[in-house]
Parts: structure tokens; C-alpha cells; sequence
């Protein structure tokens, strides 16, 4: 029997209903529905859900990968201007969905538009697609659409995911600086240590000279750089080191650190280790652990205003934390409340004992000293910091839970943008005497033997 799906005006109390009801034909569900005591303002006959369909629905395109950031956060706010001019929710979709380039997102907006036109619910047709709206959003549309205020919570949405854009921007352009200069130190010192330092290496292998150790090290670095080899002279190409010459590899070394780090944090301990290594490395742990305790606030208050249940807020910033030691904190406040505890105080507790001394373990394998270093740090350091414990004890207590979550979020915000600038300005320096050591080192090295050349000379 065929399912029409509906939208009605329940006579007795004015208020809208959409529903599904399912009759041979079209004036035999308008009869039924109307016997519900509902007046109907459309009916159609419900088409198969998008996930049922089989082969290439059309409009669609080979997409990989998540959608991008920018991307959803500037459909968030088109949306969120739609629904707020008074379209259809169906309507506003298909108009954002023709606006958009081929893609992921226009794939994911495609197959919601017909997930609703298939019964579904904004937030269930959102769902199926998770490489494009994750948990967080699918929620915040729940909590919209059972609150009735869906253009609120995407006005909302669309302010969470803008500030959090903002702040990756200025962080990420913070760094260009460091990272061109970087970039153009190694390119140099490549350049000097491949091309001109073995026209030197021939200069004194002609004249027999005895390098000092200084310059036997440079010219074994320029040699594995050049040739892969060390240890050649004259017409001895010396032994081989590596398959190709060293120069090669330069550019696969941040791709290498990637997946050490990738491979690391497979495994749980590993993973926990890593986490507790960049909450404590010195002036960068402050950074990394204040855009957390940012980016945690701010998630937690928006789904906290838009209606969300405490205990499912907080595991659903659990899984956007992508540190272990947050979410362990996380995992931690959700017991105690589940328990019947307030907020505050366990979050005032949670320092997950025994995380030191797994990290230093684990350290201490891989870089010998190191684990050492962490084995001895203080196990029982909170997590938060009492400026955080104590403006959420208030917010609990006047019942502004979310306001008081989004000023931490704010506070935290201008610390991690002051924070990103004054290491911008330490690192230029920094950067600068050490471009400058290294052009030093290798003019000495290289002038040693010159000079005690033309004493013997002499």
C-alpha cells in the first residue's frame, strides 16, 4: 500500500503536524487524515528513501574526502538566513544545493533533499552523510527541530563554526612566517652544503690536507647530502649510506614525522603518550592545552543552549576533544554526574592519575631521558585550571551554564591568539641566530684548512 506523507493543521489547537499516513490512493488519505481532525495543506506520495536507491542518482559526482570547513560553515549561514526569510526547509536546501560546486557538499545536500521528501527528518537525512555533517551538528539540528527554533540553533551553529574557523586562521597565519622562513633556511643550507662544499672537499683532497674534525664533519654531511656516501676522497667514492643521495629525502622528512605519529597514536598507550607529550612541551603544551580547553568550552555551550541533555553534550565534545587526556576528562565528569554529582567539581578533580607514568614508559623506548623527564612530573596536575572550574560553578549555579562556558571559550580564545603572536615574535629571532650559527659553522669549518694551508704554503 502506498505511504503519503502530509502536512496539516490540527483544527483544535492551530498547530502544524507533518506526518505520513498510508492509503490506495490520494482522496483516501486525505479522507483519513481528515477524519484525524486535521485540515490538509499538502499531501504526496512518499518516494523511496535515497539509501534505498540504487545505482547514480543524478546530479551527483565523485567526491573523496570530508567536506571542507569554509565550505560548511558559509551553507550554515546561507541556511540559517533562509530559514530565517521563512522558506521551507526542502526548499531552502534545494536552492543551496544548486548553488553549490560539485562536490561532497552538493552530493550530501542532493541526497538529504530526497531523504526528506522520503519522510525523513532534517537532522535523520542529515545523518546519512556523516562525512559531511559529524555528530555535533546532526545533534544541534535535533535539538532545533524538537525545541521548534531550528533557524536559532543554526544561527547559533553557524556563530560556533565561524569563531572556530577565525581562530584556525589566525593561528595557521601565525605560523606561515616561521614556516617560509624555515623553509627557505633549509633550501639554503641545502644548497651550500650540496653545490659548494664539495668543490672545497676537491680543493683539499688535492693538497692532502688534514681536515680538522670540525671539517671532517661537514664534509661528511655534504657527502651523504651530494652523493650518499662518506668517507671518499680522490678517486675513492668512499661507502655508500644511502640508496640515493641524501638531498632526496629532505622533502619526505615532515611527511615521515606524520605517520611516526600517526603510527604512535594507533596504539591506546600510544596515543595517550603522545597527547600527554604535547600538553607538556614547553611554551607550545600552553598553546595546544588552552585551543582545547577553547574549542571543548565553546562545543559543550552551544549544544548546552541549543537543548541537548548535559550527559549527551558532553560526549559528544568528548569525540571532537582528538586528545586522549580530554577525553579521558571528559569520560570522567559523565560518570560523576551520572552518579548525581554537579559539574564543576569533577571537572576540578580530573587529572587522570597514572597518565605520567604510562607516558614515561612509553618515552622512554623511543627517546631514552625523556620518559624519565615526564616519569617525574606531577601525576595529580588538574586538567582545567580553577579560572575554568570556577566560572562553570557559576554558570551551574545561576543556571547560565552555556553563557558562562561561552566567555571561557572567549577568554581562552584572546589567549590563544596573544599566545600564537608572542611565540610568533620569539620564534624570528630564534630563527634568525640559529640560520645565522649554521651559515657561521660551516664558514669556520671551511676556513680552518684554508687558513692552515696557506701558513704551510707560506
Amino acid at each position: 500500500m502506498p505511504t503519503f506523507m502530509f502536512e496539516a493543521i490540527d483544527a483544535a489547537t492551530g498547530k502544524e503536524i507533518r506526518d505520513t499516513v498510508d492509503a490506495t490512493n490520494e482522496n483516501e488519505a486525505q479522507a483519513t487524515i481528515r477524519s484525524m481532525g486535521y485540515m490538509v495543506t499538502k499531501i504526496k506520495a512518499q518516494k523511496a528513501s535515497a539509501s534505498a536507491a540504487g545505482g547514480k542518482k543524478p546530479g551527483r559526482t565523485f567526491a573523496l574526502g570530508k567536506v571542507k570547513q569554509k565550505e560548511l560553515t558559509l551553507f550554515t549561514r546561507q541556511l540559517s538566513i533562509l530559514q530565517d526569510a521563512g522558506l521551507p526547509i526542502l526548499r531552502s536546501l534545494k536552492v543551496l544545493a544548486e548553488m553549490q560546486k560539485p562536490g561532497g557538499l552538493k552530493n550530501a545536500l542532493l541526497d538529504t533533499c530526497d531523504e526528506i521528501e522520503g519522510g525523513s527528518t532534517l537532522s535523520e537525512a542529515m545523518s546519512k552523510s556523516p562525512k559531511c555533517f559529524d555528530r555535533l551538528y546532526c545533534n544541534m539540528i535535533r535539538a532545533g527541530e524538537a525545541g521548534g527554533a531550528l533557524e536559532v540553533i543554526l544561527r547559533r551553529l553557524s556563530e560556533f563554526m565561524e569563531r572556530a574557523s577565525a581562530l584556525r586562521r589566525k593561528v595557521k597565519g601565525a605560523l606561515v612566517y616561521p614556516i617560509v622562513v624555515i623553509s627557505v633556511a633549509v633550501g639554503i643550507l641545502s644548497f651550500i652544503m650540496i653545490t659548494i662544499v664539495p668543490q672545497f672537499k676537491t680543493i683539499f683532497d688535492d693538497f692532502g690536507t688534514t681536515l680538522p674534525p670540525m671539517t671532517q664533519v661537514l664534509i661528511d654531511i655534504s657527502s651523504i647530502l651530494s652523493t650518499g656516501t662518506v668517507g671518499g676522497s680522490g678517486d675513492d667514492p668512499g661507502r655508500q649510506v644511502l640508496p640515493l643521495p641524501g638531498w632526496c629525502f629532505i622533502p619526505l622528512v615532515p611527511f615521515a614525522f606524520m605517520w611516526f605519529i600517526k603510527i604512535v597514536r594507533m596504539n591506546n598507550y600510544g596515543a595517550m603518550g603522545w597527547d600527554l607529550f604535547t600538553l607538556k612541551m614547553p611554551v607550545f603544551g600552553q598553546l595546544v592545552e588552552k585551543n582545547l580547553v577553547a574549542r571543548c568550552c565553546r562545543t559543550l555551550g552551544t549544544l548546552l543552549g541549543a537543548g541537548v541533555p548535559i550527559l549527551e553534550g558532553l560526549n559528544i565534545t568528548k569525540e571532537t576533544t582528538g586528545n586522549k587526556m580530554f577525553e579521558k576528562m571528559f569520560s570522567h565528569v559523565s560518570d560523576r554526574i551520572r552518579d548525581g554529582e554537579a559539574i564543576a567539581q569533577p571537572m576540578k578533580d580530573a587529572a587522570v592519575p597514572g597518565y605520567n607514568l604510562v607516558a614515561g614508559m612509553f618515552w622512554t623506548i623511543f627517546v631514552p631521558g625523556l620518559g624519565a623527564l615526564l616519569y617525574m612530573t606531577k601525576a595529580k596536575k588538574p586538567i582545567l585550571d580553577d579560572l575554568v572550574v570556577n566560572m562553570v560553578d557559576v554558570g551551574e549555579e545561576s543556571g547560565e551554564l552555556d553563557t558562562m562556558l561561552y566567555k571561557v571559550a572567549d577568554t581562552y580564545d584572546e589567549e590563544v591568539a596573544v599566545l600564537t603572536e608572542s611565540l610568533t615574535s620569539l620564534m624570528e629571532p630564534i630563527l634568525i641566530i640559529f640560520l645565522g650559527g649554521a651559515v657561521g659553522f660551516i664558514v669556520v669549518a671551511l676556513f680552518l684548512p684554508l687558513i692552515k694551508l696557506i701558513q704551510e704554503l707560506s
